[in-house]
């Protein structure tokens, strides 16, 4: 039986402000092309970032400030693990919450798709909340190598 053990990982921690959703797309690309993912893994990886990283702002937060978590870990096996967490007002029906179309934030013309989106772009996705104490996503994905057929 071979080990999956952590071959490496990154730690981000920034102020819930909508400009750094850009900063948590760059940071994952870039730790995925040095671990050598193929282009569409780190375009699907980005997007998925964006839509848990917009949530935790938008949603977690509600325009009051507070600090977005996003780590990913690289494993032997070329499965990434990713996790973004905020400590805001967190999720009272997390079932609710992941129906397509469903959005806390109509009034902003928001499209309910952020954890669809999500799931769509992972191999696999959950997500962990509690009101008042904020919300973790955890998304997983095995990402191919270059040089692999």
């Amino acid at each position: 039986m071979i080990m999956d053990t952590v071959k490496n990982k990154l730690k981000l921690i920034f102020p819930s402000h909508s400009e750094n959703e850009g900063l948590a797309r760059l940071a994952v690309s870039g730790f995925l092309a040095s671990a050598g993912a193929d282009i569409s893994a780190v375009a699907e990886l980005k997007t998925a970032v964006s839509e848990g990283v917009t949530n935790a702002i938008v949603h977690g937060y509600r325009e009051t400030p507070g600090l977005v978590t996003v780590e990913l870990k690289l494993f032997s096996s070329g499965r990434v693990r990713l996790y973004i967490k905020d400590k805001g007002v967190g999720i009272e029906d997390i079932k609710k919450a992941m129906e397509p179309l469903f959005t806390t934030a109509p009034e902003e013309e928001r499209a309910g798709l952020g954890f669809a989106i999500m799931e769509s772009f992972c191999d696999k996705l959950r997500v962990k909340s509690a009101p008042g104490k904020g919300t973790t996503v955890t998304m997983e994905k095995y990402i191919y190598k270059r040089d692999e057929p």
